[in-house]
């Protein structure tokens, strides 16, 4: 008889439902060859108790909001994972000669914690550092910041999604009040007439998503910015839409122009701007000088369609609906804080926040991107979306952890000068890394790799040998998203149930167990639960008041099914739609900032006469997930995709002598990626595509820059210039794969 268990994707944000099916059930007692683990122990729940499926498993779509039972190549793909070969089950430690060698855990949790002692003995409790990611559930998230906190007493946290959310979220934070990734149901695009959205290809990255924008299509106003002509774009030809291809790095330029266009042909809502904003008059003043013509010398847009866009989107407010959603293409330079600002002034100008049937909301990207930077592994938060220097948030945590307040640090450093800091002298000693694979996912990755190695000790929680967990003197193994209970919260800031469906390899645990047997040892002040309902009624407690309150959401309901959107107040019934009434600003009033271009660090020269000049932009690819440690271990997604190539556009191809399928050299001063090259007129001329997806020689961060915007501390991931030449000296067995070969092998 067939059983089986619902529960979400592990991958984005969407979180499409899915449904776990296997032959047989069995509970953790009865499992074949099974030894009962402490890990995520039974709690309230009854979810908590429920028999557990047998491997393998097999994946179906679950009808739901976001993905109407739909899955992409990854979903269907995800059970792949659970009885992978490669799997980490046991603690391993690395030996004077570099290898990685099983040893258990009652050794491994003495080592951190010996670590740990001599670190702060040493050097001070800032010299021991944690690295978070947007993968872990709110209960670990929650608990890491927590942990790192008081029982290391180090400000050093932070984590990955400042690579990927931050500039959004400061955008977002300046203009409402609170940072809230879709502010509105995703369902709700779809009675939309208009969708501009811009950096974002959710055709290959939510393939599921593109079904929320067929009404749009259908009326003929998707408006798809993108420097290449991507799967998403393309929904714009046959009269679907508009396709607006600007150089990189030029987005904020077009945004001002778009804004010009509404405020100078008087297609602003001005009853909205007067009742509901501030700072109009000074955004109109920033707007002035950027007039259609000007905009297209300086973004290569037409500005007869910058016009079109602009009036595209006004008339979709005034008859069906318009909404501007952004991503990580226009966010993720040193000046994306202010690029998604001009996309808010712009949907401000239009009235499109808070009217009920339009909006504008940034595309999360990780599978807890939006609940992972809620609840404290941030630097510069506490739980709740509090600010971590507000007295008010500082004593309202003291009250809930039971410390002094002085008890909990200040702020620390944002992810990029907190890598940079690595084996420093006065930066940190000893680092714990979880749920991230820093070493391919930072910008200079080089550096970072150095900085890994310089290190004392190195701690990586992972249940695959990373290119991090490679690194490290000691790699903890730990639970994949089927085998443990907890909650995320997907794009739309609606709060889901992570269910257990698995039993877990007899030596792997939950980051939760790992993290309160670590407090006891080092005799933190405060609590630490293994059981994630116990941690997420501490959460409740913690976040009541905050921005992002989930006071009144428990497991209870959620096993129910039923929505709950935050804030969820105790006592409410959340909020599925926010701004409908005021913004979260005291005044209740949405804040218009005018944001100006700023000028880009020149890069060094071009020591090669045989090799072009270009503009590098990275991005994903549907087969294959953020760093692609979990992808590039399931067999159908590397077959598909097995190595990484460069996208250029035939003409530049032909400038040095680059074919389809040669083998190119990308580099600049950073580093060198040898891969082979895609010719494409999908891509502007003077751009370059690469995936960020693959390790060593296929790094694409090997050539992005650690250079950050100076309000929300991301990198400048989407605008670096390399130089483009045939390889001299093709690389015909890339190297891409080792980290995996060696792991299964061993």
């Amino acid at each position: 008889m067939t059983k089986s268990a619902d529960t979400h994707c592990p991958y984005c944000a969407l979180q499409c439902a899915m449904t776990l099916k296997s032959p047989a059930v069995l509970t953790p007692a009865s499992q074949p060859g099974s030894v009962p683990v402490p890990a995520e122990p039974a709690g309230k729940s009854p979810a908590l108790n429920a028999p557990l499926l047998a491997a393998p498993l097999t994946v179906s779509g679950r009808d739901f909001p976001t993905n109407r039972g739909g899955l992409c190549r990854k979903g269907w793909t995800s059970a792949t994972l659970l009885n992978h070969p490669g799997r980490v089950t046991e603690p391993l430690l690395k030996g004077l000669d570099g290898i990685h060698r099983p040893i258990g855990w009652d050794q491994a949790l003495a080592l951190v914690t010996t670590a740990v002692k001599d670190t702060r003995a040493k050097y001070g409790a800032d010299a021991v550092g944690v690295f978070g990611g947007g993968g872990l559930t709110n209960e670990k998230a929650y608990m890491l910041g927590k942990f790192a906190r008081l029982a290391l007493g180090t400000s050093r946290i932070d984590y990955n999604g400042r690579f990927c959310m931050s500039s959004a979220a400061a955008a977002g934070m300046r203009a409402f009040g609170v940072d809230r990734g879709l502010p509105f149901p995703l369902a709700d695009l779809d009675n939309a007439s208009t969708i501009m959205m811009l950096g974002s290809n959710v055709a290959e990255t939510m393939p599921p998503f593109v079904q929320h924008l067929k009404g749009a299509r259908d009326a003929g106003g998707l408006i798809i910015v993108d420097p290449r002509r991507s799967a998403t774009a393309a929904f714009t030809s046959d009269g679907g839409g508009i396709h607006l291809q600007p150089q990189p790095g030029t987005d904020l330029t077009l945004l001002l122009g778009l804004s010009h266009v509404v405020v100078h042909e008087n297609l602003a809502d001005t009853r909205f701007i007067e009742e509901r904003t501030s700072g109009y008059e000074a955004v109109v003043r920033s707007v002035n000088s950027f007039w259609p013509e000007r905009v297209q010398s300086l973004t290569g847009v037409p500005a007869e369609l910058i016009r079109e866009a602009a009036r595209r989107l006004a008339d979709g407010a005034r008859k069906g609906g318009s909404y501007i959603l952004t991503g990580r293409g226009v966010e993720q330079h040193v000046d994306g804080t202010d690029t998604a600002t001009a996309a808010i002034n712009l949907s401000l100008l239009l009235g499109l926040p808070g009217s009920g049937r339009s909006g504008y909301g940034t595309l999360t990207g990780q599978g807890n991107g939006q609940g992972g930077r809620e609840h404290g592994q941030k630097a510069d938060q506490l739980p709740g979306y509090r600010k971590i220097t507000d007295p008010a948030a500082r004593a309202h945590m003291a009250g809930v952890w039971g410390v002094p307040e002085e008890t909990i640090p200040g702020p620390g450093l944002p992810a990029v000068q907190l890598l940079k800091s690595l084996g420093q002298p006065d930066g940190v000693r000893c680092f714990l890394v979880h749920a991230s694979n820093i070493a391919v996912a930072s910008p200079d990755a080089n550096s970072v790799i150095d900085g890994l190695r310089s290190l004392d000790f190195l701690v990586v929680c992972d249940f695959f040998m990373s290119e991090t967990a490679a690194e490290a003197d000691l790699v903890l193994p730990v639970l994949q998203w089927a085998e443990e209970e907890g909650t995320l919260t997907n794009l739309e800031g609606r709060v889901l149930r992570r269910r257990r469906a698995l039993q877990p390899p007899a030596g792997a645990r939950s980051e939760l167990w790992i993290m309160a047997r670590l407090a006891e040892a080092l005799e933190a002040p405060s609590t630490y639960s293994e059981d994630p309902e116990t941690v997420f009624e501490e959460l409740r407690l913690a976040s009541a008041g905050g921005l992002a309150d989930y006071s009144g959401i428990d497991y209870a309901m959620l096993d129910r099914g039923e929505a709950a959107y935050w804030p969820y107040p105790a006592g409410s019934t959340g909020t599925p739609r926010l701004f409908l009434d005021s913004f979260a600003h005291a005044h209740g009033k949405a804040v218009m900032t005018p944001v100006t271009p700023r000028r880009r660090r020149t890069p060094a020269a071009n020591p090669d006469s045989g090799a072009t000049t270009m503009t590098l932009i990275t991005g994903r690819l549907m087969e294959h997930y953020q760093s692609g440690a979990q992808t590039r271990r399931v067999a159908e997604l590397l077959a598909t995709r097995p190595e990484a190539t460069l996208q250029i556009h035939p003409a530049a191809a032909a400038g040095v002598g680059i074919t389809e399928g040669s083998f190119v050299s990308v580099a600049n001063e950073r580093g060198e990626v040898v891969c082979r090259a895609e010719l494409s007129t999908a891509i502007r001329p003077e751009t370059v595509f690469l995936p960020f997806h693959f390790p060593e020689l296929e790094s694409a961060n090997r050539l992005t820059e650690a250079a950050t915007d100076p309000i929300s501390g991301m990198p400048e991931f989407k605008f670096n210039k390399v130089w483009v030449r045939l390889a001299a000296n093709p690389v015909l067995d890339s190297p891409r794969n080792s980290i995996l070969q060696t792991t299964e092998a061993s």
